[in-house]
This record gives C-alpha cells, structure tokens and sequence, in this order.
C-alpha cells in the first residue's frame, strides 16, 4: 500500500515551542543517551513484561535500540525547527513498518511519553525542565506519535487486520540448513483457511520464541522466497550469543529446536524497503553475509516473471565458504537474461575477486536502482563508495538489520 502521504503529512509546530526547542535542542542532545538510559530504566521498572515479551533483550543490552529511540526524536525535533532539511518520511515509515510487525497499538504511546519525560525532567532537573519546555517537548513527542499511529493505522488495515493483530500459527513445512550455516525455515499458516498473503519482494517477518527462562522474545527476519508461491520462508544465520549479552538467543533458538512440522508463532509481513516490481529501471543489489537476504527475495521474483530488466548482484563474503545460499544465488541469477553476479571474497579469491568490495571495479548501469544490505560498517562503506561514484542518494535503498542510530545518517532520510 502507499503510506507515502502519511508519513509526508507536514507537522506544525506552534512558534513558541519551535523557539523554545531550538533553544533547548542542543542541551537535550548532549543529554540524550543518558536521558534514553533512564528512560528504559524506568519503562522496564514499571513495566518488567516489556523487556520480558515485547523488546530484543540483546539490542537493549548492545545500547542499539536506546540509540535508535534517541536518534528518532532528536531528528524529528530538529526537522520541525526547520522545515528546509529533508522530510523525515524514511525514518517515520521505518519506525512504522517495525512497529506493526510488533504488534504496537496506540495506548502503548501513552507508556512511553510517561516514562520518557520523566526521564528527561530526572536527567536534566526541574529547574531545566520548566513548564514552557515540557509543553514544547510534548507538542514534539505527540506530532511525531501521531503521525507513527496514523501509518501503523493504514498498516493494519491494509493486512485486513486488527490494530496489533498480526501474529499467527505458523507450521514449519520444510528446513534446510546451508553449507555456509544459515537454517531456511519455510511455513504455512496452520489454519488451512487463512493462508499467509502475499508478500513484496524485502519484505520482512517477526518470529516470536519462547526461551528457557519464561521470556518471548522476537526478531526480524527478511523473506527470502518468491512471493507468489504460498509459503513465507526465512533463513536464519546462527549468531553465538556473546558473555553476559542475549545478542542472538532467538537465532540460537531456531538453529536448535526447530524442525518440520514444529509450531511457532510468526507475524504478518511488513517492511518498506521493496523492490518496485512496476518498473523496468536496472537494479543493482548490493549485499554481504547474511546481507543476502532480501535480496534472494527480489531475485526469487523476478527469475519467477522472467524479468529483462538490467540485474547487477554484487556480493561481499570472507570466503566461499562463508557465503550464505552461494548456490541458490548463482541459480537464480543463471535464470536472469539480463543478470550480472559479481563476488568479492576477503580472504580467498577463487572465482571471484579477492578483498573488499569496491564499486569503482565495477561499471554501474546508468540510472539504476541500488539496494543495499549488511552489517553497519559495510553499509557506510558502500555508502560512502556510491556517493563518491555519483549516485544520487534518491536511488540508494539501505536496509540493516540492527536498529538505525538516525544521528549517524545510517539510512537517507
């Protein structure tokens, strides 16, 4: 569905407040990683089931989704102090799309802005935080709220759904687990008479476990078959969960205990970085390690359409050993007329080239479409890489799998 008019919706910030949050905006964003850890100090005091069922236990644990909260309200505010700066729709859609996939409602809004301004008020003091502030950062928090529940809203209806009625029973129908030590799960809905819907080629599912110590956790996962064949399938790369941090349990999990026929409790598909599959532009699909993923989805689409647009997969691996669904890749691609694989391995050359990828190697299609996928340092690379080969950042599409620190410009806005 197009939500672009939504998250585009023009806030108005009165001209007091605007005044009073350019004249405080510096002040709360040399606080605001210490404003964010109390806030998540007292949201999970006051709310232990919170940590427990709702958020990553290991993001928290990382500081990546306390940054990720930060960043977003920081940039929000200083968007509506000047309007000249590009709209913030990416972040609003981003935050949308993760938030249906969660299953948020908009009461829970009301949770947060309790325990957030009383963070604030504690970090930086009464004094600080006089009434005139407050109502200014309030008018901020509800704008940017608002606009979050107005999209979340269209989201669920567009599923055909409830507001935060997206989870189902799900039945594992196949697994297999790849040379290179990802795990592919493929389910189907197990009510016969609610099949899962279609989905958009980088789309992506929330997988809920329920772990030894009572907790339901949850994790994002992008697709990573042909949307129009019925199943929704995932694949999961085993992460070692790191001492005294939770990072990776749920993958653990899966990789663990989960085999056909298993039950297990997964989401509606949601994500907004998709592949237009209306267009003939060239594509060019950017990844590496797990990275991968959605990209197999769009190709997995257009190998199914016998698509003639102008592919270029670009693959950045340690070796051909750790490449994940290397054979599945190379399949797909070999069913593409048009498709171009190019391979970067670190450590190994063999068939491809040997160190990091580098985009001046390669001759880009003219106004192509670029997707981009991987850990946070190869995103800044290929970031950085595209820009200097000029790229306009319109055409770049980032998708990461660790929350967005927006400070950091870690997706265009």
């Amino acid at each position: 569905m197009n939500t672009d008019s939504v998250v585009r919706a023009q806030p108005e910030l009165e001209a007091e407040h605007a005044e009073t949050i350019r004249a405080t905006l510096p002040l709360v964003g040399a606080h605001i990683d210490e404003i964010t850890t109390a806030f998540y100090r007292r949201l999970f005091g006051n709310h232990p089931e919170l940590i427990r069922d709702l958020f990553n236990r290991g993001n928290q644990a990382q500081g990546s989704q306390q940054r990720a909260l930060a960043a977003s309200v920081a940039a929000y505010a200083t968007y509506l102090v000047d309007p000249q700066l590009p709209h913030p729709a990416a972040m609003l859609s981003r935050i949308g799309h993760k938030h249906a996939s969660l299953g948020i409602t908009a009461d829970q809004y009301q949770v947060v802005h309790d325990n957030l301004f009383a963070a604030i008020v504690e970090v930086l003091g009464a004094d600080v935080v006089t009434e005139p502030v407050a109502a200014a950062w309030d008018r901020v928090y509800w704008l940017m709220a608002d606009s979050l529940i107005d999209l979340e809203k269209q989201l669920y209806v567009s599923a055909g759904v409830e507001p935060g009625d997206v989870f189902r029973d799900a039945v594992v129908v196949e697994r297999a687990d790849d040379p290179a030590g990802a795990a592919i799960f493929a389910v189907e809905s197990a009510d016969s008479a609610a099949p899962f819907p279609e989905f958009l080629p980088g789309q992506y599912v929330s997988v809920g476990v329920r772990l030894p110590d009572g907790a339901r956790q949850l994790r994002q996962y992008s697709l990573v078959n042909n949307p129009g064949d019925g199943k929704l399938a995932f694949a999961v790369k085993r992460v070692e969960p790191i001492a005294g941090c939770p990072a990776g349990e749920v993958s653990s999990w899966l990789h663990d205990n989960l085999a056909a026929g298993d039950h297990l409790e997964i989401t509606l598909p949601f994500g907004d970085l998709t592949v237009d599959t209306t267009t003939t532009t060239p594509l060019v699909l950017i990844s590496a390690g797990i990275g991968i993923t959605p990209m197999l989805s769009a190709l997995e689409y257009l190998a199914a359409h016998d698509s003639s647009r102008t592919i270029l997969v670009l693959h950045a691996d340690r070796t051909p050993h750790t490449h994940p669904l290397l054979d599945r890749m190379r399949a797909l691609v070999g069913r593409l007329d048009s498709a171009t694989l190019e391979l970067w391995y670190q450590d190994e050359a063999g068939q491809a080239r040997q160190g990091l990828l580098d985009l001046s190697a390669v001759d880009l299609p003219a106004d192509a479409d670029f997707y981009v996928c991987g850990a946070d340092g190869f995103l800044d690379a290929v970031r950085v890489q595209l820009s200097a080969a000029g790229v306009s950042g319109e055409r770049v599409h980032i998708e990461q799998f660790t929350p967005t620190d927006w400070r950091a410009g870690a997706c265009p806005v």
